[in-house]
């Protein structure tokens, strides 16, 4: 049998080692790596030195520099890192340290990998994972939290079902610098009943092609028996955004519908368009609010959309909001109804405002102090008849911990917090 490390073996097996595929060994020793070349630069390179392991990997997308994992190691752990085309794994001790999603093909057909001091093996069958349960984990009082050490909460997405409050969330890592700095996202889900015991579910939407450069914010819904999550996918080219949607039964297991998808008119600009808020007003008709900018205007704006089915979607002449000139695009729309009164809620910079009014689409009044005080990016759920805001703090960066703020409805339709 040929020593999967043998060089020239390496060499003679033809389009080695392919778009999907695993390495796994075993850290013997400091100093351990491995490395494959071309005929002109370094295109794998896998380090363990001073307590880290290090893994790089080439991909000609744009000319970035190699995507890399790394995490605290040490000698004796078992080592797997799965290499598939829209995405990088490194597991340490079976646990997920690091992840990554490239863009692009990398450069290792017919590139023997040498220099191996750690017996490392080639498992050419690659990778794949499947989550049926509907739970998946535990854990308690979700203010201050974060997934893991390393991964972070971004934009809250909260909705109310059946007597629990969910948060849909921007799973984070690297701050928004992954996938060279297009972000990564994708959409992770937790629930609760009462706010201190929360349950953990299967992954909502997740990047599953090489070409998606981030799942942007949205929003859930439901129609009859079938639970719809609405969200735009930024691509890596910076084509327009297509406004897309997944689809379940249970509320816990999505499959993205490849049937579905539509960018908005030449009106606006395309490629900026964003988080779709999908509601169901009292007319019956369902109405989508989306982050955009006007082409010829330059402002920022809310674009309004109406189906009554939600999948064929016309626009509306106007917008539902235009944005003051110089004061950018208004992100992650919200709207809700509570106690006679219609709230539309957007961030500016991560900054929440709410406007109010007693019609359902127009005549929208802004409180002396429009801004919701909860931290970064809020949106609203009612649950138990209680406003309850979601949103995430930073710290002065894009992702961080999940937080929340509880808001009344006063006589004259202002909000009053409650921390």
């Amino acid at each position: 049998m040929q020593n999967p490390c043998d060089s020239a073996a390496l060499e003679k097996r033809k389009n080695f080692p392919g778009d999907d595929f695993t390495i796994a060994f075993s850290i013997k020793k400091e100093g351990t790596q491995f490395r494959a070349d071309n005929e002109s630069e370094n295109v794998l390179a896998c380090t363990f030195e001073g307590g880290k392991l290090e893994f790089s990997i080439k991909y000609d997308f744009l000319d970035k520099p190699p995507m890399t994992l790394e995490a605290p190691a040490k000698c004796g752990d078992q080592i797997k890192i799965h290499v598939l085309p829209h995405r990088l794994e490194l597991y340490i001790n079976d646990v997920l340290s690091d992840e990554e999603w490239p863009c692009g093909n990398h450069f290792l057909a017919h590139c023997p990998i040498k220099d191996c001091g750690c017996s490392h093996k080639i498992i050419r069958s690659g990778f794949s994972k499947t989550e049926d349960k509907t739970v998946i984990g535990t854990f308690e009082n979700a203010e201050g939290w974060k997934p893991e050490e390393n991964v972070f909460v971004g934009d809250c997405m909260p909705y109310s079902h059946d007597g629990a409050y969910h948060v849909l969330y921007l799973k984070d890592r690297r701050h928004h610098r992954s996938k060279w700095g297009l972000g990564a996202h994708q959409w992770n889900h937790i629930s609760t009943r009462d706010f201190i015991h929360w349950s953990i579910h299967p992954t909502a939407v997740e990047i599953d092609d090489k070409n998606e450069g981030s799942i942007c914010t949205g929003s859930w819904i439901m129609r009859g028996e079938t639970h719809y999550l609405f969200y735009t996918i930024r691509m890596c080219d910076g084509s327009p955004a297509k406004i897309c949607r997944s689809v379940s039964e249970d509320g816990f297991h999505y499959q993205k519908d490849r049937s579905f998808s539509f960018t908005l008119s030449q009106k606006y600009v395309a490629p900026s368009a964003r988080d779709p808020k999908v509601i169901k007003s009292h007319d019956g008709l369902y109405h989508m609010i989306l982050t955009s900018s006007l082409s010829k205007e330059k402002n920022g704006c809310l674009v309004h959309l109406v189906s009554k089915d939600l999948t064929n979607w016309t626009e509306l002449e106007s917008p539902l909001y235009i944005a003051p000139e110089g004061m950018g695009e208004p992100e992650c729309p919200d709207y809700f109804f509570k106690d006679g009164y219609y709230y539309l809620v957007y961030s500016l910079h991560g900054k929440g405002y709410y406007k109010y009014s007693k019609a359902p689409f127009d005549s929208w009044q802004t409180p002396e102090n429009p801004i919701i005080p909860c931290k970064s990016v809020p949106k609203a759920a009612i649950w138990k008849d209680e406003v309850i805001f979601a949103g995430f703090d930073g710290h002065g960066r894009y992702a961080g911990t999940m937080t929340f703020l509880k808001a009344e409805v006063q006589k004259d339709g202002l909000l009053k917090y409650h921390q």
